[in-house]
């Protein structure tokens, strides 16, 4: 057929040349740009990858955890996976259906092309009612020309196709949409129009992809079969040697700390750019962007890409553009991550929030010098006396006076208080509870005392990597000359840099229990009560690093006989009280505190007490309860439970369980506000 004297045939493959050769060049662009970054081994353990391509991508199990927009972008997915071979075959007119495919085959493949141009239909008509109807309060206020345009191309695409299929024989069976348009007796003049929609639609389409969020059809593929198969959380070290173990400090000859430039970053961590649906799922759970902080982990991913492709001339010579990534990424947004890792949970598409930010705080504390002067208190306190607060080593043993245990010595676990409740008299409590209860189930318990140094948690997410490296050596130096094979800690972030961090240092075969996980399994096995009885209602507070990152939400409910009323947001989807990230040790303005919105949702509980797993979260929801003048009480979980046994509270188990006395342990006072200043 011609067309103003041209043939259809030529405009079609203009057409096609113009919009793939355009689509080609961006892609080859990004890869350029992504492969600018350092490297990166992803390559390890392919059928895990693999299986997670399968169920993270092909299965969408992370879109699919938003209900209502997970479904509809579902049904979108899938149905352009099912009717893609078709937009082949509309472009070699119909050769590929009538000389590739075999006549066996051609009935379920229009089947399912069918059923995949009917899913996307749908989809898009749902999320185009959605957006503009029933618009979602994070996209209120903000530009929806993109998606909606989008969306309208796909409503396009999927309309005309039932028009061309009507005019092909359909079978009433394989096609049945097809089959009642051709009922309705169109002309062919119809037929050309819609047709030529629909390849206009699609060659639109193949132009936008690589310059919208959209370029996550090409990107995400390779984003989640490369995902990180490390413990969440878990930082790298400075340098690793062949066995993939940290080099130690004495041997350590590196050049640069961190991230300052574009090119600093990994490959891995560049193309999470490209990848971004824009869907704001990251944000949604973000804390500091809940707060109102200027920090909006979406945000962050796409600035690098912004970055990239504003300096791509630049970068793609091999040369550095004058502004740095902090710059672009600016130094409040960097800073105010706690390091929840709520957002990289959240994610669909696996990408990696915040290893960005602490790549650039690395590289702000050790090189450049210019991180927030509030740190400087605490990461000398670490350097001098290895704990934040400011005291002497050798007061770190001094809560434990009176309870007849083991200081410095061999023992089959060993308790790693920590700072918190070495040092603040709130947490000394949770302390003496914990080491009460596990000698009244009879272990071997002891604890280090002035031998213990503060994990490094502190440091480490603060950026200080080095002093971070010099606390872990030194720590694990003290585990080998003592013996010590099995820790349980009360703190959720020495839990997690001892059992997770630890290992990069020589400490691989170290087994790391959190006191919920050791307390739960001693009621297992009869040597500790079980709570069966409370006169007050209980709710639980989960810490981002016991919960979330530690993946641990059981132990703790069950060592309180469980919960009366949960938080709105608990589990693995807990809300962060603020503390993590070495927050802790930084000024908030006074309007834009996390732990206050945890406060107010743990209130709205109506619980008369939050039960706790880690003294940073203990501090900063009793501040954020105080805050809003809120009286419900904040225990520790081993508190509960010590208590209920001091008080004889709890029924006798069958084994004929009696509570006894650990000597000179103080009766539980209530919860009186007895800490240490928080910064």
């Amino acid at each position: 057929m011609y067309y103003f004297g041209v043939p259809g045939w030529i405009l079609l493959l203009s057409l096609g040349v113009v919009s793939l050769g355009f689509f080609s060049y961006q892609v080859q662009k990004a890869i350029r740009l992504v492969l600018v970054g350092g490297s990166d081994p992803r390559t390890d353990a392919w059928l895990s990858r693999i299986i997670e391509v399968m169920t993270g991508w092909l299965g969408q199990k992370r879109v699919l955890e938003d209900k209502v927009a997970g479904g509809l972008h579902v049904l979108m997915f899938w149905g352009f996976l099912m009717l893609s071979s078709d937009m082949f075959d509309l472009a070699t007119a119909n050769w590929f259906s009538g000389v590739l495919l075999p006549d066996l085959v051609v009935g379920p493949w229009n089947g399912m092309v069918e059923l995949g141009y009917t899913s996307a239909l749908i989809g898009c008509v749902a999320a185009l009612i959605r957006r503009v109807i029933f618009t979602p309060e994070k996209l209120k206020g903000k530009s929806q020309l993109e998606g909606n345009f989008i969306l309208f191309l796909i409503f396009t695409i999927t309309t005309t196709s039932f028009i061309i299929e009507s005019s092909e024989n359909p079978s009433r069976f394989w096609e049945p949409l097809g089959y009642a348009v051709s009922l309705m007796g169109l002309s062919e003049l119809h037929v050309i129009i819609s047709y030529w929609l629909h390849m206009v639609a699609i060659c639109s389409f193949l132009i936008l992809i690589p310059l919208s969020k959209h370029m996550h059809l090409v990107m995400a593929l390779p984003n989640v079969l490369f995902f990180d198969r490390t413990p969440m959380a878990k930082m790298r070290p400075l340098s690793v040697n062949e066995m993939g173990l940290a080099v130690p400090l004495e041997d350590l000859d590196i050049d640069t700390f961190g991230v300052s430039s574009y090119d600093q970053y990994t490959w891995r961590q560049l193309i999470d750019g490209w990848a971004c649906t824009s869907c704001a799922r990251c944000q949604d759970v973000c804390p500091a962007y809940e707060s109102g902080k200027p920090l909006n982990p979406m945000q962050i991913v796409h600035d690098v890409r912004s970055y990239a492709n504003e300096h791509a001339p630049i970068l793609l010579a091999g040369e550095a553009p004058d502004e740095t990534m902090m710059q672009r990424l600016t130094a409040d947004a960097v800073w105010a991550c706690t390091t929840c890792h709520a957002c990289v949970d959240a994610c669909p598409l696996y990408i990696e929030h915040v290893p960005k930010l602490t790549d650039l705080r690395r590289n702000a504390m050790m090189e450049t010098m210019d991180y927030p002067d509030q740190l400087n208190v605490a990461m000398s306190n670490l350097e001098s006396g290895s704990n934040p607060y400011g005291f002497g080593a050798h007061e770190r043993g001094n809560w434990a006076e009176g309870l007849d245990i083991k200081i410095g010595q061999p023992a089959e676990y060993i308790y790693f208080v920590g700072c918190a409740a070495s040092f603040d008299e709130r947490n000394q409590r949770v302390a003496r509870a914990t080491i009460s209860l596990l000698k009244e189930a009879g272990l071997d318990v002891g604890i280090l005392g002035m031998q213990e140094g503060c994990s490094g948690d502190p440091a480490r997410r603060a950026g200080n990597e080095y002093l971070f490296q010099m606390l872990a050596e030194s720590n694990v130096a003290t585990f080998q000359e003592l013996g010590v094979k099995r820790i349980v800690a009360s703190c959720p972030h020495c839990f997690h840099t001892l059992g997770k961090e630890y290992p990069d240092y020589g400490a691989d075969k170290l087994e790391v229990l959190h006191h919920s996980q050791i307390l739960a399994k001693l009621q297992e096995e009869g040597r500790l009560p079980i709570i069966e009885e409370r006169e007050d209602s209980v709710t639980f507070h989960d810490p981002c690093y016991l919960g979330r990152i530690g993946g641990e939400v059981d132990a703790p409910r069950s060592v309180i006989g469980g919960v009366d009323v949960e938080p709105e947001r608990h589990g693995n989807d807990s809300f962060c009280c603020g503390a993590g990230g070495a927050q802790m040790w930084m000024e908030e303005d006074a309007d834009k505190r996390v732990n206050v919105i945890r406060a107010k949702e743990l209130s709205e509980t109506g619980a008369d007490t939050v039960a706790i797993g880690c003294p940073f979260c203990s501090v900063m929801v009793k501040d954020g309860l105080d805050a809003i003048g809120c009286e419900m009480d904040v225990k520790d979980l081993a508190e509960i439970l010590w208590e209920k046994i001091i008080e004889g509270e709890v029924e006798k188990n069958p084994s004929g369980f009696e509570p006894r006395m650990v000597a000179s342990y103080p009766h539980m006072p209530g919860n009186r506000r007895e800490s240490l200043p928080r910064r």
